[in-house]
């Protein structure tokens, strides 16, 4: 670690964009915060907080805030990447000249169809000769920028940026562990949020404390599945990426996407769900977008059928979950064969 720390540019004004930009600043970070809105940002320089996204959180004085992106970008080294998921190829397409030899950190979560493409996959179609590294984990935004401990995982081939990411992003308050199975990272990311949903509903639901745990434990064992047939790391769902991620979103109100499964739950339209939250929940389109892959893959996924036919197929919830609890019983853990074979590296260890 040096004192040195390189300019830091984040796109996107939404609460988890906010709140790196936010940490990034509170670190001494040279930190510059790019959104679209100039009212909304205007507003953020004067009041000096977001309240739409991020209402009650004090934003450190340092922190840049503009709607200029040329100027955003011009000194920046390294950009974070908050940008919704249907706009995220649409902006790099925009701007991609100035993101070129830069380091690029994806923060969205989700799966671009056609060609079940993960965020830092369109990265390297419109912006070939940037480094390119995910960020993912237990990362509520709200908690982080108030200061509560937590951890998240950079995942990147590059090991010069995850560690150039460790040095601006740790600190007493988040620590940043390095990974280098990017798409496993990235996969994690996007698929919890489905299972968000799930557990959002059985909670509305009043379902018990068994039946919760079978949902998230199911859950992981699903997205595991199918994250290691498409040729990821069986080993990374058992870190922060994975389980980490998976148990938060699931067992949190602060979810987004648990709480539009909560609204379902509670007998509210999918629009409706998605109205009253007022932000983007990806869960729901990655929902439509895993379904069809599994399909495709022959993956088995009963969890995410299921509530495809809820959501998507209006076929009664009662039913659902009596084909779920009829389902043949297999394998409990169906990679230890993996894992026990799979000698440790000395930074698993």
């Amino acid at each position: 670690m040096t004192d040195h720390k390189v300019p830091v540019t984040v796109l996107g004004g939404g609460s988890f964009g906010t709140t790196l930009a936010n940490l990034l600043a509170s670190n001494g970070v040279p930190a510059t915060l790019w959104l679209r809105n100039e009212e909304q940002a205007s507003e953020m320089r004067d009041q000096g907080e977001n309240t739409r996204y991020l209402p009650g959180i004090k934003l450190d004085p340092r922190l840049t805030i503009t709607t200029d992106m040329a100027a955003a970008l011009s000194a920046a080294e390294l950009v974070f990447l908050a940008i919704p998921s249907g706009a995220f190829r649409s902006v790099l397409q925009q701007i991609g000249p100035g993101l070129s030899g830069k380091g690029l950190i994806s923060t969205t979560k989700g799966i671009e169809q056609p060609g079940f493409l993960m965020m830092s996959q369109i990265v390297e179609q419109e912006v070939p000769e940037a480094r390119v590294a995910v960020l993912s984990g237990p990362n509520l935004a709200r908690e982080i920028a108030a200061g509560a401990l937590t951890a998240t995982v950079v995942a990147s081939d590059d090991a010069a940026l995850s560690a150039q990411v460790q040095e601006v992003l740790g600190c007493n308050s988040l620590r940043v562990y390095a990974s280098q199975d990017r798409y496993g990272v990235e996969l994690g990311g996007a698929l919890k949020n489905v299972y968000a949903i799930i557990s959002g509903m059985a909670a509305a639901m009043g379902v018990g404390e068994n039946t919760k745990s079978m949902l998230i434990t199911r859950a992981l064992a699903e997205m595991t599945r199918f994250a290691v047939h498409m040729g990821a790391n069986p080993l990374t769902f058992l870190g922060l990426a994975g389980v980490g991620d998976l148990i938060v979103t699931c067992t949190s109100p602060m979810s987004r996407n648990y709480q539009v499964g909560h609204a379902l739950g509670k007998g509210l339209t999918l629009e409706e769900s998605v109205a009253r939250l007022g932000q983007v929940a990806e869960g729901v389109n990655t929902l439509k977008v895993l379904r069809q892959k599994s399909l495709e893959e022959g993956v088995y996924m009963p969890l995410v059928a299921g509530l495809h036919a809820i959501i998507f197929e209006q076929q009664p919830l009662a039913d659902v979950i009596g084909r779920l609890m009829s389902a043949e019983q297999k394998h409990d853990v169906e990679f230890s064969a993996f894992m026990a074979c799979t000698p440790l590296t000395k930074e698993q260890k």
